[in-house]
Formats: C-alpha cells, sequence, structure tokens
C-alpha cells in the first residue's frame, strides 16, 4: 500500500526561514503528496527500471511488472526469465541489474533490512557495491521508501534544473550544490519535492537560464 511522504508546518517553517526564494514556492505550492512504498525490496526494483528514463515511462513498466507477478517480491523476480522482463520494457542491462539483485537478496548474500539501521552514508555504501545500483538509486530509496528527511541528489538531473530555475543559474558546481545541501539540512528531502515541482513547471513563467 502506498502512503506519501509525510512532512509538515516544522519543516516547511524551517526552509521558509532558510530562503526567500524557496519560501515564495512553497507558499503558491503548498503541501505536495508524493508517494511512498516502505517496502525496500519492490522500491529497489522500482528505481532501477526509473533510472535514465521519463517517471511516465517508469510507471508503465511498473504497472506491466505489477500485472505479471502480483506482488513484487524476491521469490516471484526470480521465477520470471530475462526475455519475459525485457518483454515488458526492461532494457537488457537493467534485467542483469535486477537478476543480479534478487538472487543477492534471496541467498541472504545482501541483508536488505539491514539498511534501516543505517546511516544515509552506509545505506548508499552499501547498495554501490551491488552492480547497477549507485548513489542515485539510494538517495531515491532514502526517500521514497525510507522517508530520511535530509537527502539532496546531485546526481539527479531534475534537481539540479530546479535549483538553476530558482536560483537563475547558468550551471550548478558541486560547490555550489553543496551550498544549498548545507542550507536546506536536515530538510533536504522536502526541499527536494519543491524543486522537483519547480523542474516539472510547477510555476509558471519560471524557466530554465540554460536554455535561454
Amino acid at each position: 500500500m502506498s502512503d506519501y511522504f509525510q512532512y509538515g508546518e516544522t519543516e516547511l517553517e524551517f526552509l521558509k526561514k532558510k530562503d526567500k526564494k524557496l519560501k515564495a514556492v512553497i507558499e503558491q505550492i503548498g503541501m505536495i503528496k508524493r508517494s511512498v512504498n516502505p517496502d525496500l525490496f519492490s522500491s529497489i526494483i522500482k528505481i532501477i527500471i526509473g533510472q535514465q528514463i521519463s517517471t511516465k515511462a517508469q510507471e508503465t513498466i511498473w504497472a506491466r511488472l505489477q500485472e505479471k507477478v502480483g506482488m513484487v517480491n524476491a521469490e516471484n523476480i526470480d521465477s520470471l526469465s530475462d526475455e519475459t522482463l525485457q518483454g515488458i520494457g526492461i532494457s537488457f542491462r537493467k534485467v542483469s541489474y535486477i537478476k543480479n539483485f534478487t538472487l543477492k537478496v534471496r541467498s541472504n548474500e545482501f541483508d536488505i533490512e539491514a539498511l534501516k539501521n543505517q546511516t544515509d552514508d552506509e545505506v548508499i555504501q552499501a547498495l554501490s557495491s551491488l552492480k547497477g545500483i549507485g548513489e542515485w538509486t539510494a538517495e531515491m530509496l532514502m526517500i521514497f521508501s525510507m522517508q530520511r528527511k535530509d537527502i539532496l541528489s546531485y546526481g539527479d538531473l531534475a534537481i539540479i534544473r530546479g535549483l538553476r530555475m530558482l536560483y537563475r543559474h547558468k550551471e550548478v558546481s558541486k560547490e555550489r550544490f553543496q551550498k544549498y545541501k548545507k542550507r536546506y539540512a536536515p530538510y533536504g528531502s522536502i526541499a527536494s519535492l519543491y524543486l522537483w515541482a519547480i523542474a516539472g513547471g510547477a510555476i509558471e513563467g519560471l524557466e530554465d537560464p540554460i536554455l535561454k
């Protein structure tokens, strides 16, 4: 069952005090409802599917996968052939990542439940040891499954676009990014929700300076 990312006035008031431009955006958009899935295994599969494709394409493939297996768990994914997974639109490379991850979870070589008690850096380190899973995938898991509150992803193109649009930057260097990450802490994930909304066109008339 899906729920929504939990946050409220405490986080919003903090961010509004820290940043005038973000304050204006928060007041214009209001609360953002983003679905979360507390099940770590199926969340990782969905995030792997979503690597480097649009959210719409990800949702389409995800719906096909759910149709095939009902419940997205290690046992059911293991029972599908590579061809079946490719047949629903998952690339050859991603199929190998999914199968490799599934095998490690099923054999207890990778303890997925242990992630819950690890720090953000430890989660990134543990998941990055797996084939095809890197920092971005770990960061998305921490937001959309674990509901960790201080994740701002430098590897997320829409987050970078949102920062460019909000602060009128032609480019967002790692140093500049770190400045914002520090400013939003400890509520980077909540800032991320608004940056994604900005990147998606939620604020009329706000364009990406890179396109000018």
